[in-house]
């Protein structure tokens, strides 16, 4: 499980680091950055397929990515007393993204090329500076077991000594995919595997030809796909072989009265709806952008095959408000079996979340809600943490950060997991019941 996200210099995320628990909620007003900490775990997860560097240059390269802001805010500025300008530059250009876990701690710094490959025609791609490998919540020089500095790779070794494994890796290649190997380097080998099993989902088609809507080819599907295509087998799955109990249970709870099957004409898989007072189902064709998506949203949290992370990405789309409850108990239950972000443009989704857990809502005092400037926070992140065993939440589960609008109060030091004194009036806050 992750419990900690760092992003440093990515688009309005300037410095942010961002403990987590087993069920987390990011709610935010449109532009306060909700979706570009979804893009930065994204990111995260394109080191270990090695398109970190090409995802980068889709967005425009590193002048598309990096931090929108100056590099230094002053105080007259933060008070309003001068607008916002650029100042001369100090500090090389980076853009930082790492997380730490239960096992392991990763880092990868990116910057622009060195003034001798000035002549490449690939100027603005950006090379990895820098990638770490550590054991522990926080990197420290002892905890280190995998450095990267440029070209070199050294993994430590179990007397303690490094020994270098590559002195020739490319700038653009990450040493996830290069140097994992279960010999000379099982920490780059085994964090791999993991940070490839996490799963994305992001905006399922729903409108009228959505290959959802038709019958597909229909084979075991223990995982749903990222466009939701093989939504009929991966719910014929879940009957099967999954919880089926809870995906009846699910769908009679935003639905009364309702039930879903699938029927197969021929190796082709597709939905079928029965609600109350209908003489026959409902296709898939002729269900409602919401019925559909959460349908699928059924399909993907309640996988027979839970992965170590999921990230939902505004899945409240189409969703009618009475649905929303419902949707929160369905994420509740999954949170037993995977760690859950849940990027949502629904200010209300986290308490709804609270509520569905039987547990009170908890927020941060007024005092840490704006900066000196008395600008609103950027967006709010909701951590819920799961009892052991299998239960409810525990009753102080509940944590709410503030992002100022320009600097946040928590400093993403180049290491992470270092906090400013702000995290001590949090800790003394949190406990404070609305």
């Amino acid at each position: 499980m992750l419990t900690t996200l760092a992003i440093s210099n990515y688009r309005s995320l300037r410095d942010v680091v961002i403990p987590l628990k087993r069920l987390n909620v990011v709610t935010g007003a449109n532009g306060s950055g909700k979706s570009n900490l979804y893009r930065a775990l994204r990111l995260l997860a394109d080191t270990a397929q090695s398109r970190v560097v090409p995802s980068l240059a889709r967005e425009g390269g590193l002048p598309s990515t990096l931090w929108a802001g100056p590099e230094a805010v002053g105080r007259a500025v933060k008070r309003n007393d001068y607008p916002v300008q650029g100042t001369a530059r100090k500090h090389p250009v980076s853009l930082r993204l790492g997380f730490a876990s239960d096992e392991f701690g990763y880092l990868i710094d990116l910057g622009l090329p060195s003034q001798h490959q000035s002549t490449s025609a690939f100027t603005l791609d950006p090379e990895i500076k820098r990638e770490c490998i550590w054991h522990g919540p926080v990197m420290r020089a002892a905890s280190l077991v995998v450095d990267r500095h440029g070209t070199v790779v050294r993994v430590r070794a179990d007397d303690g000594e490094w020994r270098v494994v590559s002195s020739n890796l490319a700038p653009y290649d990450s040493m996830m995919t290069q140097v994992a190997d279960p010999r000379s380097a099982p920490e780059v080998f085994t964090l791999r595997e993991a940070i490839r099993a996490w799963r994305f989902y992001d905006h399922f088609r729903t409108d009228a030809d959505s290959p959802a809507r038709s019958p597909q080819i229909g084979t075991r599907t223990l995982v749903l796909s990222n466009d939701g295509t093989d939504v009929a087998a991966a719910i014929q799955t879940i009957r099967e072989i999954g919880e089926h109990e809870t995906l009846e249970a699910s769908v009679a709870d935003a639905f009364p009265g309702s039930n879903v099957t699938v029927e197969n004409e021929r190796g082709r898989f597709a939905l079928a709806v029965h609600q109350h007072g209908l003489l026959r189902p409902l296709a898939a064709a002729e269900l409602s952008d919401g019925t559909l998506r959460y349908l699928l949203l059924i399909a993907a949290l309640l996988t027979p095959r839970p992965p170590e992370l999921m990230v939902l990405n505004e899945p409240e789309t189409s969703l009618h408000p009475d649905e929303l409850p419902a949707l929160a108990r369905l994420m509740v239950r999954a949170a037993r079996n995977s760690q859950i972000i849940v990027v949502d443009a629904l200010a209300a989704f986290d308490r709804i979340v609270g509520h569905s857990a039987g547990m009170p809502f908890h927020r941060l005092g007024e005092e840490l809600r704006r900066d000196e400037s008395g600008r609103p926070w950027r967006f709010r992140i909701s951590t819920l943490e799961l009892a052991e065993p299998l239960a409810l939440f525990e009753s102080a589960g509940s944590l709410t950060l503030v992002l100022p609008l320009l600097e946040s109060h928590f400093q993403c030091r180049y290491y992470m997991s270092i906090w400013r004194n702000a995290t001590i009036s949090c800790n003394k806050l949190i406990m404070q019941e609305i």
